[in-house]
């Protein structure tokens, strides 16, 4: 059986996409202070911002959003591998939200348009996730079109991360969605960008490491323990603080 929370919305899909949006959130927080130019210090904290708020409301669904967040172990997150991927260099941040927010785009509208227990907040989601991806876009165009330097980065950065995609279309207990129809239509919209970028397709299986669903699983990549241990680490070392 599907376990559910307030409203009988089902706790397994409130955490898979409660985690992504806040694992990634925190990725792209990473880059304060170190984004490239000062316009995207400002671009990526509103998209680590639009993603925070997602995940609050989504955790919020499932328990208390701050336990969730701060005092769960390792495996108990059900979070794509691929957003919890390093941010690397510039290149592979904006590769990995490509990837991520095409499939978030997608997924959210067909959400929206339905009666399900997540179609209000996918109907507002899904605006601040259209940006997402029109940053990305933007930004996978000029490197993958630009200099011999940047075009071989952004090559590199779409092929590392490529083997991490296919998890995105494992079927999730508790989310009503046309899993097929999904991937065909992201490998549809990623194959375009990536044609006007003059970015070779990746080759290649699109299972993630160890297996497909990995990360839903709780199984995690290296980098993700020593992310987790620093998101946590304040809220571990003050229990019970007030602020």
């Amino acid at each position: 059986m599907t376990a559910t929370g307030p409203a009988t919305v089902p706790v397994t899909a409130a955490l898979a996409l409660g985690d992504d949006a806040l694992v990634l959130s925190h990725r792209l927080g990473e880059w304060a202070g170190h984004a490239p130019v000062l316009e995207e210090e400002v671009a990526l904290a509103n998209i680590a911002l639009d993603l925070l708020g997602q995940a609050r409301i989504l955790l919020s669904l499932a328990g208390d959003e701050d336990e969730l967040a701060y005092l769960r172990e390792e495996r108990a997150f059900r979070n794509l591998q691929l957003v919890e991927q390093p941010n690397g260099d510039f290149a592979h941040t904006i590769a990995r939200q490509l990837y991520f927010s095409t499939y978030q785009q997608l997924l959210y509208a067909e959400l929206a348009a339905g009666d399900g227990p997540f179609a209000p907040l996918a109907a507002k989601a899904v605006k601040e996730v259209l940006y997402h991806r029109d940053h990305a876009e933007q930004w996978t165009l000029r490197l993958g079109d630009g200099t011999e330097t940047s075009h071989e980065r952004m090559r590199s950065a779409c092929e590392a991360l490529w083997k991490f995609t296919g998890e995105m279309f494992q079927p999730v207990e508790g989310l009503e969605a046309d899993w097929a129809r999904l991937e065909a239509h992201w490998q549809e919209s990623v194959t375009d960008v990536l044609d006007r970028a003059t970015i070779p397709l990746p080759e290649g299986p699109r299972t993630g490491a160890w297996s497909a669903g990995a990360g839903r699983q709780g199984l995690h990549t290296e980098p993700f323990g020593r992310m987790l241990a620093e998101m946590q680490h304040l809220h571990r070392s003050h229990p019970g603080a007030s602020w």
